[in-house]
């Protein structure tokens, strides 16, 4: 058993498939969840997912061994300083946010020195378009990839132990600096997210749109599934890694001026040789997983 006590600050599709898996593989001995509507902490109970639960995070994190943010990233820094002073001395911090620099930086405002030793970020690459406690599920983890990104004032004991907890649940895991994830995620999770918005506001808009969507295609299903993210999560992250995300804006406004280029031109071999440069980069790159797995 890893841990003790674990708090879970967030109990919605990661924090409580995090809690879940926990259970499963009996890596804490209890959890108490921590939210702002005590509807989402009652169900979370009747659910199993929580053992029980505070809407005062200084209260949640009480006696725990192990404190988890799953929030929005707007709340991290006013959330680290409110559990700041109910943590224990021992106490590890980690999160599951999708943006990384600023998450860093709300710790270096929120916790101690002492309390900063045993912060660890983190974030699962793993999810659903769907959210709330009643979306969470056993097994999200297994086989995904969780990117820790320890301070230069981290432990390195905390970020074993926190390592430790995401293989325990099935995840593999890898270490990044926050700013090199920020541009990695911003590339390969956050541009896709907001290409799929924009290209369904973009039909929304249209006075036609019912015929649109009527006539449309299981690809375009497949593209834009991710839009029905939450939308608050989404807004933070693009606000929170904003620099990162306009350098991927930028290199992919770049690739779509050369395609319609292309197009304008009538140059077939071109619009092949980019097509198959891109399917031989996807062929190779996702190898061994299957599409089911590679779009969730």
């Amino acid at each position: 058993m890893l841990f003790e006590k674990v708090a879970i600050i967030g109990v919605g599709l990661i924090g409580g498939s995090i809690a879940r898996e926990l259970k499963r593989h009996g890596l804490c001995r209890s959890i108490t969840g921590c939210a702002r509507r005590e509807e989402t902490l009652r169900k979370a109970v009747d659910l199993g997912v929580i053992d029980d639960y505070s809407r005062d995070p200084r209260t949640a994190v009480a006696g725990a061994d192990l404190a988890l943010l799953a929030t929005p990233l707007s709340t991290t820094e006013p959330l680290l300083r409110q559990l700041a002073a109910g943590l224990k001395p021992d106490c590890i911090v980690t999160d599951a946010g999708s943006a990384k620099v600023v998450v860093a930086a709300a710790a270096r405002a929120a916790l101690s020195a002492e309390q900063l030793r045993r912060f660890v970020p983190g974030h699962p690459i793993a999810g659903t378009e769907k959210s709330g406690v009643e979306a969470s599920f056993l097994g999200l983890f297994e086989g995904r990839l969780t990117i820790l990104t320890p301070l230069a004032e981290t432990a390195p004991e905390a970020t074993a132990a926190v390592a430790a907890l995401w293989r325990g649940v099935g995840a593999a895991v890898v270490e990044l600096s926050p700013a090199r994830h920020d541009q990695v995620l911003a590339a390969t999770s956050h541009l896709p997210h907001l290409l799929a918005y924009a290209l369904m506001d973009c039909l929304a808009r249209r006075e036609d749109r019912e015929e649109f969507f009527a006539c449309a295609a299981g690809g375009f299903g497949d593209f834009t599934r991710i839009a029905s993210s939450d939308p608050v999560m989404w807004r933070d992250i693009c606000l929170a890694n904003g620099p990162a995300l306009l350098e991927a804006l930028a290199d992919f406004d770049q690739a779509l001026r050369e395609l319609r280029q292309a197009v304008a031109a009538g140059d077939g071999p071109r619009l092949e040789a980019l097509f198959a440069r891109a399917k031989q980069a996807r062929d190779r790159s996702f190898a061994t997983q299957t599409d089911a797995d590679a779009a969730r």
